[in-house]
């Protein structure tokens, strides 16, 4: 493949994403509007938007008290009505931004825990994969969304939010995840972030005890055994 031809790749894949980032706002943005379930009936969400949403209200209160402000000050009509435009997608699209983070909750069923992080997150863990969960508060060093660590056992990883998690899921043993971000690697524990990590602690072990209780899907001596992760 020539330089060029790399290059035009490139830039298809970057524009390819571009598209399904702002399609998903829209959708986000929608959901909340219309106030459309994304929890399946039977399960139980865990919010995480709480440490996020204060600053975005920021940002979109600012973009809000903004835009008539530009109006006025613009004496060219025609520069006046691109910039409302633009203005008025800039502000739909920081709430849109906002709904994704709310409407796309952590959940729990029956078959796992379900982590998210607005749309560009979205794994499940089946119970039969968990090992233990604890409440644990800690910091990362970076702000990407979802940043991995590789341990002597297999890989950590994180799904902060503003640089936090405050719930770890220990894996019963090196698992690769429906996670794109990990790079297929064996994971051996995923921390998350909840606003009530005690909420979610207390679900995830309620799940795991039903499930033990069960029986029925347990070999002797060994783990549980089940479907594997699915994506929904």
């Amino acid at each position: 493949m020539s330089a060029l031809n790399r290059i035009l790749a490139r830039l298809w894949r970057i524009a390819v994403i571009a598209v399904r980032y702002e399609l998903n706002i829209w959708r986000s943005l929608g959901i909340w509007v219309l106030r459309l379930r994304t929890v399946p009936p039977g399960a139980r969400g865990h919010r995480y938007a709480g440490a996020v949403t204060p600053l975005m209200i920021v940002f979109i209160v600012v973009s809000a008290v903004e835009l008539p402000i530009v109006h006025f000050l613009l004496p060219w009509e025609t520069v006046r009505l691109v910039v409302d435009i633009i203005s008025v997608w800039g502000l739909l699209w920081m709430v849109g931004l906002l709904a994704a983070v709310r409407v796309h909750p952590h959940f729990v069923d029956e078959k796992g825990i379900r982590v998210r992080y607005a749309f560009s997150v979205d794994v499940r863990v089946p119970w039969e994969a968990v090992a233990s969960v604890r409440s644990r508060a800690r910091t990362v060093e970076t702000g990407r969304t979802v940043q991995c660590e590789q341990t002597a056992a297999g890989a950590v990883v994180s799904i902060n939010v503003m640089k936090q998690t405050t719930v770890d899921l220990v894996l019963r043993e090196p698992t690769v995840l429906d996670l794109p971000q990990a790079g297929g690697q064996p994971v051996v524990e995923l921390r998350l972030y909840a606003d009530d990590p005690a909420a979610l602690v207390a679900d995830i072990r309620d799940r795991l005890a039903a499930a033990t209780a069960g029986g029925a899907d347990r070999v002797p001596g060994g783990p549980f055994v089940g479907p594997g992760p699915e994506r929904v």
